[in-house]
């Protein structure tokens, strides 16, 4: 049974529940090995491996969310709690969020579930006899559900996570550029021009834009406009939204996934938030009238805050993996 979430009493405004859990973990790492994975077409994909000294623990993959890494709290956090329940975890960095520029121009978006399906399958190769789990923050969540539901039943993961997700990523887009005086838009712009703005070289042999041009976008339609659609081969921006948002893809669904989603997250719309009539029986809800965009903090004390997706994900796991795992040994 997975409960539902209570926000603590000292965080229950959304942009609290978004800004502060940063602030709670300055120091809060968690040991992991770096691997280049080849693709298909002639790039790489980082992966962030911790590894637990079991060799037939189950795996656990975490996608981050939009100029995430490895170094993104709520990741480190995550993997840190699945490794202690036993699993082998992995981050997969999408392209050029990893610590070497990626070779080719394109980069990552909300639908790009190609590397995450070519990962997968190489996984499964590797390790056939391991059952898989996937949890995908934001924009991985977004990945994440569209992978889930184009798979269907030939989906080889057991079960599935998915937290403050942009299902719907045109209206999501539109709150980013509003909310809290655009300060979020900021954040994130100056984080993706950052990111690009150290593959130019590669990006200019396929659309024509100088390091003033890119630097000097201010919004994130325009952005999304001038760069992510014509690097993976949309018409525009809200072709792009059109396509890669996960919403028509829940449907679909059919392996057990676990969707967390809090109506007051300030960078989402509430067209983001999923229904039982918009999602599979293989879904399960839990929808909160709080907690912020990948927050979700609870606990009494402000100074032992209680990290509620740290529990609740691995538990939902622990349904159909590890319960699995332990009678089969038996």
């Amino acid at each position: 049974m997975i409960p539902q979430f209570k926000p603590a009493w000292w965080m229950t405004n959304r942009h609290v529940q978004t800004i502060m859990p940063r602030f709670f973990r300055p120091f809060h790492n968690t040991c992991y090995e770096l691997e280049q994975l080849d693709t298909p077409d002639g790039d790489f994909i980082e992966l962030a491996w911790s590894l637990p000294h079991n060799e037939t623990a189950p795996l656990a993959i975490v996608l981050h969310g939009l100029e995430g890494n490895i170094n993104s709290f709520y990741a480190k956090g995550m993997m840190k709690a699945l490794k202690k329940q036993g699993y082998a975890v992995v981050l997969m960095h999408f392209r050029n969020c990893s610590t070497e520029v990626n070779r080719l121009p394109r980069a990552y978006h909300s639908g790009d579930t190609a590397d995450l399906a070519f990962f997968i399958n190489h996984l499964k190769q590797q390790y056939p006899n391991r059952p898989m789990v996937a949890v995908g923050f934001s924009l991985g969540g977004n990945v994440l559900a569209k992978y889930l539901g184009e798979q269907a039943q030939a989906c080889p993961l057991s079960a599935a996570a998915v937290v403050s997700a942009p299902y719907d990523l045109s209206s999501s887009s539109d709150v980013i550029r509003k909310s809290l005086g655009k300060i979020y838009q900021k954040y994130l712009l100056d984080r993706m021009k950052k990111s690009m703005q150290r593959k130019l070289p590669q990006i200019k042999q396929q659309i024509s834009i100088t390091t003033d041009q890119l630097m000097n976008i201010d919004d994130l339609l325009e952005f999304d406009n001038q760069l992510t659609a014509p690097l993976h081969g949309f018409e525009n921006a809200h072709d792009y939204y059109r396509q890669a948002s996960a919403m028509p893809y829940l449907k679909h669904i059919a392996v057990p996934t676990l969707i967390i989603h809090a109506k007051d997250d300030p960078m989402l719309s509430i067209k983001a938030v999923p229904s039982r009539q918009d999602v599979s029986e293989h879904i399960t809800l839990r929808i909160s009238e709080k907690g912020g965009h990948v927050g979700f903090i609870a606990g009494k004390n402000p100074f032992k805050p209680i990290f509620w997706l740290e529990k609740t994900v691995p538990n939902y796991f622990g349904q159909y993996v590890l319960n699995k795992v332990n009678n089969e040994q038996l």
